[in-house]
Order: structure tokens, then C-alpha cells, then sequence
């Protein structure tokens, strides 16, 4: 059964973009693998503090875009195919790219300073 015992709601997005996010990010790390149970929509419900419909449509877009399979009144499963992680890993990456670029660019940071944050702490560094 996946664990949501790290979901955190913070970042200000809708919680059901939140909960798909998550999945996906786990599918991409390897912490959730396909044929992983996913709990209840009312179990996930509950232990979010959510109300149940907003698990229902971050499911239903997680089975809009094949990554679960379920079926009424039967368990839900997660369903990865490795053109799907390659899929999921490219929209990640590309999304947080922008994301990053946005920021720094906001930030007046120039491309090469850009480059050179990338470099120093790529590795770790300080």
C-alpha cells in the first residue's frame, strides 16, 4: 500500500494537484511501483483531512492519464509502463526547469550566474 506519511500540503496548489504530484513524483524515485495498492479514496480522505471528493479527482486524473487502474468498489492500483516513467520524468523535469528559470530570471539572475549556481551545488558544494 502506498504510504502518504511525507504528503505535506504546503505549497499553496490545490491539494488534489498535490496528491497527483506526489504519485508522480514517487513513481519517478521508485518509492511507487507498478502494481502498488493505493488506499480508500475515504481512507486517503481521512488521513489528508480532505474532503473525499477531492481524492476522487486527483484519482480520476491519475486514471485519465493511465496511471491507475480502477474499478468501482475494487482497489486501486498503480499501472507503469517504462515509456510511461520516461513520460512522467520528462513533464516533471520540464516543469521544474521552468520553474527554476522563472524564479532566477525574476530574480535579475543572468544566464551565466544561472550556470554557476547549477555547477557549484550540483555536486553538493558549498
Amino acid at each position: 500500500m502506498i504510504s502518504f506519511d511525507n504528503f505535506n500540503m504546503t505549497d499553496g496548489s490545490p491539494i488534489y494537484l498535490q496528491i497527483l504530484l506526489y504519485i508522480k513524483r514517487g513513481i519517478i524515485a521508485g518509492i511507487i511501483c507498478d502494481g502498488d495498492e493505493l488506499p480508500s479514496r475515504r481512507v486517503l480522505s481521512a488521513l489528508l483531512g480532505v474532503n473525499p471528493n477531492t481524492v476522487q479527482k486527483a484519482y480520476k486524473m491519475l486514471e485519465d492519464e493511465g496511471l491507475i487502474q480502477s474499478r468501482t468498489g475494487a482497489k486501486s492500483y498503480v499501472v507503469v509502463t517504462e515509456a510511461k516513467l520516461t513520460e512522467i520524468r520528462a513533464e516533471l523535469l520540464e516543469a521544474d526547469a521552468m520553474e527554476a528559470v522563472a524564479k532566477l530570471k525574476q530574480m535579475g539572475v543572468s544566464q551565466e550566474e544561472a550556470h554557476g549556481l547549477i555547477d557549484k551545488y550540483w555536486n553538493g558544494g558549498e
